[in-house]
């Protein structure tokens, strides 16, 4: 079975975004999607892009605003208006939990959408541990176990390694999806995916391709 790397935040609106259609996709294509959910800003950051903070408000209402509502409506998933309220809370938790589960499988699958879901449709704290409790219940999982297994020091150190393989890889944000040598950033970019799957593009002619991810 043909793997697709999947780096992504857990907090990621355009992850979320294109997560259906994605799961949707490798159903399809009888593809392995591997999880590697990472801390956004330092690997956007190290690609040159600025901080959030620090972009235009004309760039934040376009990409983060109205970009955001027209997907939503071409894709068919409700979003919350704008951002979540608790957007800037750390989803560090909510990562670890994701991999506590692995980094494939139709439960990682399940509940790497479910904790993007509840976020930008049902304005859910990333942060709030009685939150993610009830999800992960709600997912036929014993929340005190995954957390104590969320909890472990091998855990924390694949989040940063995914950081790492993502800097290597130099994936510029979330969604990126990397079939082989190819990497497709953005959940706009699925068709462009699908397409790959089924029919590789040509090889490159750029003299520096990207590092192949692992």
């Amino acid at each position: 079975m043909t793997e697709l790397i999947y780096f992504y935040s857990a907090h990621s609106a355009f992850a979320y975004l294109g997560s259906a259609r994605l799961m949707d996709l490798c159903a399809a294509h009888n593809l392995t999607l591997v999880h590697r959910p990472i801390p956004l800003s330092p690997v956007v950051e190290a690609q040159g892009s600025l901080p959030f903070a620090a972009r235009t408000q004309g760039h934040v209402d376009y990409f983060f605003g109205r970009e955001i509502e027209r997907w939503a409506e071409w894709r068919g998933v409700p979003v919350v208006p704008f951002r979540p309220t608790h957007h800037d809370a750390d989803y560090a938790l909510a990562s670890h939990l994701i991999l506590a589960l692995g980094d494939r499988g139709a439960a990682v699958d399940a509940l790497a959408h479910a904790v993007l879901e509840a976020h930008w449709r049902d304005d859910a704290d990333l942060s709030d541990v009685d939150r993610l409790s009830a999800l992960v219940a709600q997912l036929g999982h014993d929340p005190a176990t995954l957390f104590a297994r969320a909890a472990q020091p091998d855990i924390a150190a694949r989040y940063a390694q995914n950081a790492d393989d993502a800097l290597a890889a130099q994936v510029m944000g979330s969604p990126t999806y990397v079939l082989g040598s190819e990497m497709f950033y953005g959940q706009d970019r699925l068709e462009m995916l699908e397409r790959a799957i089924t029919t590789p593009f040509g090889p490159s002619r750029w003299v520096n391709p990207p590092v192949q991810a692992t």
